[in-house]
């Protein structure tokens, strides 16, 4: 009988020539001609179609539904929104920034919001669930009627005729729009992260030093 160290290494070497095949594969795919692209509903050059992943669906939902590419993209734009805003809540209260006043007064004893701790997870249960609820219902109202995206104007376009930042160059919106794209992506990942850290080590920012000022 062999001892635990040779079978570990027979172990190690099968493993490595299975990866060598596959990296090997990947190495002699084609990549997707611009005809199969075509099939699908995302076409390169659209708004988040950046480099360096450029028509990005390996899942092919694009082609399976491709009447739902319109409204794909109206939510990831929306969640893009909310996990910058989420991302951003992390960095300002950690800093020590909070409202002044009450965040309950039907909490015993009433509610600070400098009470609520920073981070992810620890302000959410800090906060109760009625202000939870309120939170939820004020979104709901504003995303069905002051903000309700016009299935006439682009996706994301929900300011309607609010004042807002308007680009008349079209190369300057397209760059603006795919940089908002790109972000949103990333704080989507950077808070899913954020709360995985927290819950695993009791630290957002893990492995980064985080002491979040109370």
């Amino acid at each position: 009988r062999r001892g635990s160290v040779a079978v570990a290494a027979d172990v190690v070497k099968m493993i490595s020539v299975v990866l060598g095949s596959l990296a090997f594969n990947g190495l002699v795919t084609p990549a997707p001609t611009r005809a199969a692209v075509s099939m699908s509903a995302i076409s390169p050059g659209d708004i988040g179609t950046t480099r360096p992943l450029g028509v990005f669906d390996p899942l092919k939902l694009m082609e399976k539904n491709p009447g739902k590419y319109r409204r794909f993209q109206e939510m990831e734009i929306k969640h893009g929104r909310i996990a910058m805003l989420a991302t951003l809540h992390v960095f300002i209260t950690g800093a020590g920034y909070k409202w002044p006043g009450y965040c309950s007064y039907l909490s015993f004893p009433p509610l600070k919001f400098e009470d609520i701790p920073a981070g992810t997870l620890a302000s959410w249960a800090a906060l109760p669930q009625a202000g939870w609820a309120q939170i939820v219902a004020v979104v709901a109202i504003l995303d069905n009627s002051l903000f309700a995206q016009d299935p006439n104007r682009e996706p994301g376009d929900v300011a309607g005729d609010l004042p807002w930042v308007r680009y008349d160059d079209p190369k300057v919106k397209e760059y603006k729009l795919n940089i908002e794209r790109n972000n949103g992506r990333a704080a989507m990942m950077g808070i899913i992260g954020m709360m995985t850290h927290e819950y695993l080590t009791g630290n957002p920012l893990y492995p980064l030093s985080y002491e979040p000022v109370v």
